[in-house]
C-alpha cells in the first residue's frame, strides 16, 4: 500500500464554485493520473476561506502552502511543478496578508493569528462535510455517545447551565435555562429547533458551519433533544443557502444510515429525528416565533408573547429554538466539560464568538476569538489595521440590528455583559468597520430603508414607527430637517420600543438612540447648516455638482 504523502484542499464556498472549483477539482484529479501521483495525494475541500479577492484557493499540505486565485488552466502547471519535481510556484501564491477564514487559521500553526481559538469552527474546512467517517474521526458523535450513555437528561442541561453558554444569536439568553424551561414544561410531545436563518446583513458564520460542518448541527440537536425530552428536531434554514441545504440533506441521510439518527439511537431507548424547512428570506422570520409560525405553513408574522416557546412553541407544543452558533457549542461542551469552557473568555461570557469582519480594513472574513476580545484588538490584529488612509470612526454589531460603537469605545471588551454596561449590545456577530469618510445620517438611514421594508406590517408601532423615523432621517440627509425633529425621533423610538410586538420594532431604534447618544453634532450640522460634514448626504451631493 503506497503511503499518502500529500493532501489538496480545494475551496468550495459558493464563490469559488461559481469561479470553477469543481472544475479546478476535476482537472487536479486528472493531473495526478497523468503524473502518477493517484495514489499519493488526497484531494479534498475546504469551504471556509473568508477572503473573496484571491478565490479559488488551492492549499497544499503537509507544507500548508496556499496558491490563489487559481483557475482551471493553471492546474497542471501547479501539479507537475510543486508535487512531481518539489518545487513552489512563486507566481501562484496567494499573499499572507490576504490569507482568511479557515485558511487563516490553518496557517496559525505556524504564527498566524495565534490568538484565534476555534470551537464552533474546530472542523469547518479541516474535514470534507460530505464524509460522516472524516466528521466521525475528529470526534464526531462521541459527545452524543457520552450523553446517551452515561448522563440523564438533568445532567445534560446541569452541564450547559455550568458552562454559562448564552444564545449567539444575539440575545445571550443563557442557553441551559432555555433548555431547563422545556424539560420542566407539561406535555409529551416536544420539539427542538435550529434557527438558521440567518438573516443579518453582512453576516455568513452559520452558513459556515452548515456548509464546512453539518454533522455538528445534527450531533448538537440529538444531544439537546434527549436534554429535554423532544424526539423531532427542525432545521429552519434560509432558503438561498443552497449549498449548505444540500450538506445537510446528505448528513442527515448518512447519520440516519449510521444510526445516529431515527430510533434506538446508540442501542438505547431515544428515538429522534431532524427535518429540514427553506425559508422564503423573510427578515422577520429571524425572530423565533416569526419563524415557527412559518414552520406551520402560515405568514411568517411574530407571536404575541407570552406564552413563549419553551410552553407553546411549534404546534402549540414546548420547543426550544436556538441559534446554529450556539448548538454548534454543545458537543465541545459535553466531551470537555463546563469548567473546561468556563477557562475560555470571560467569567460572565464563557466562551468563544465568531466575527464577521468587513468594512475599512485591511481584512474581510471570519474569525472565532475568545470572548472579552476588545474591538480594538479585532482590527490591529485579525483585520490587520484599517485601509491605507482610514481611522477609525464608528463600529456597527450584529447587522442591521446591532449597535453603533463610536471610537471611544473601542476598548471595552466584547462580552455580552461588559458591552451591556456600555450601553451597546454584542448582536450577532457581524462587524462592520467604518471610517472617517462614514456619514452617520446616512448609515442610519440605510438601516432605517431596510428595517422599514422588511417590517411584516403586524403591529403599528413597527409598521409606522420604522416609515416615519426613515422620512425624518431622510430629510435630514437632504439639509431639510428641524431640531425638533430630533425629539420626535426619540420619541418615536420610545413607543416602538415598548410597543412592538418582535424584535424587529424594538430594535429598529437602536441606531437612531447611538446616532443621538453619540454623533448628535454631526446630526445637527446637518440641520443647522445644511451640510454633511462628511461630504456623502445628498446635499453635499448637489453641492459637488453646481
Amino acid at each position: 500500500m503506497i503511503k499518502k504523502r500529500a493532501m489538496i484542499l480545494v475551496s468550495n464556498d459558493p464563490e469559488s464554485i461559481r469561479l470553477g472549483a469543481n472544475e479546478i477539482i476535476q482537472h487536479l484529479n486528472e493531473a495526478l493520473v497523468t503524473y502518477g501521483l493517484q495514489d499519493e495525494v488526497d484531494v479534498t475541500t475546504v469551504s471556509d476561506t473568508g477572503h473573496s479577492n484571491i478565490l479559488p484557493l488551492v492549499v497544499v499540505y503537509p507544507e500548508a502552502t496556499v496558491y490563489g486565485p487559481v483557475k482551471p488552466s493553471d492546474v497542471r502547471y501547479l501539479v507537475e511543478e510543486h508535487l512531481y519535481k518539489g518545487r513552489i510556484v512563486d507566481d501562484l501564491l496567494a499573499p499572507p496578508k490576504m490569507l482568511t477564514g479557515q485558511i487563516g487559521w490553518l496557517r496559525g500553526h505556524k504564527g498566524y493569528n495565534p490568538a484565534e481559538q476555534r470551537i464552533v469552527l474546530e472542523r469547518a474546512g479541516r474535514i470534507d462535510p460530505d464524509n460522516i467517517e472524516e466528521y466521525i474521526a475528529s470526534n464526531g458523535y462521541e459527545a452524543l455517545g457520552k450523553v446517551l450513555s452515561e448522563l440523564t437528561p438533568e445532567n445534560v442541561i446541569d452541564i450547559i447551565e455550568k458552562s454559562g453558554l448564552q444564545g449567539r444569536g444575539g440575545a445571550g439568553f443563557p442557553t441551559g435555562r432555555k433548555w431547563k424551561f422545556v424539560r420542566a414544561a407539561q406535555g409529551r410531545k416536544k420539539y427542538i429547533v435550529c434557527n438558521a436563518d440567518e438573516s443579518e446583513p453582512g453576516t455568513f458564520k452559520d452558513r459556515i458551519v452548515l456548509e464546512g460542518d453539518p454533522h455538528v448541527i445534527i450531533e448538537s440537536m440529538a444531544i439537546a433533544a434527549y436534554a429535554i425530552g423532544a424526539d423531532e428536531g427542525y432545521i429552519y434554514i434560509r432558503g438561498d443557502y443552497g449549498l449548505a441545504y444540500r450538506r445537510l440533506e446528505k448528513a442527515i441521510l448518512q447519520a440516519r444510515e449510521f444510526g445516529f439518527l431515527g430510533n434506538n439511537i446508540f442501542g438505547t431507548e431515544f428515538n429522534f429525528d431532524i427535518h429540514i424547512h427553506t425559508g422564503a428570506g423573510a427578515y422577520v422570520c429571524g425572530e423565533e416565533t416569526a419563524l415557527l409560525e412559518s414552520l406551520e405553513g402560515k405568514r411568517g408574522e411574530p407571536r404575541s408573547r407570552p406564552p413563549y416557546p419553551v410552553t407553546k412553541g411549534l404546534w402549540n407544543k414546548p420547543t426550544s429554538v436556538n441559534n446554529v452558533e450556539t448548538l454548534a457549542n454543545i458537543p465541545a461542551i459535553i466531551r470537555n466539560g463546563a469548567e473546561w469552557y468556563r477557562s475560555i473568555g470571560t467569567p460572565s461570557s464563557p466562551g468563544t464568538k465568531v466575527y464577521t469582519i468587513m468594512g475599512n480594513v485591511n481584512f474581510s472574513g471570519v474569525i472565532e476569538v475568545p470572548m472579552g476580545v476588545t474591538l480594538r484588538e479585532v482590527i490591529n490584529i485579525y483585520a490587520k489595521g484599517m485601509k491605507p488612509g482610514s481611522t477609525f470612526k464608528l463600529a456597527q454589531t450584529g447587522g442591521s440590528s446591532g449597535s453603533i460603537i463610536p471610537a471611544v469605545l473601542q476598548d471595552t471588551p466584547m462580552d455580552f455583559e461588559s458591552f451591556r454596561k456600555a450601553g451597546v449590545s454584542l448582536g450577532s456577530g457581524a462587524l462592520l468597520i467604518c471610517d472617517q469618510n462614514t456619514c452617520i445620517v446616512d448609515l442610519v438611514k440605510v438601516l432605517l430603508q431596510f428595517f422599514r421594508f422588511e417590517s411584516c406590517g403586524k403591529c403599528t408601532p413597527c409598521r409606522v414607527g420604522t416609515q416615519r423615523t426613515y422620512e425624518i432621517v431622510e430629510r435630514i440627509s437632504k439639509g431639510q430637517g428641524k431640531l425638533e425633529e430630533l425629539d420626535t425621533l426619540l420619541d418615536l423610538a420610545n413607543e416602538m420600543e415598548r410597543a412592538s410586538n418582535c424584535g424587529l420594532g424594538q430594535t429598529a431604534t437602536v441606531p437612531i438612540r447611538d446616532m443621538l447618544k453619540h454623533f448628535r453634532t454631526e446630526v445637527e450640522a446637518h440641520i443647522r447648516s445644511g451640510s454633511c460634514p462628511t461630504g456623502v448626504c445628498e446635499m453635499a451631493q448637489e453641492v459637488e455638482k453646481v
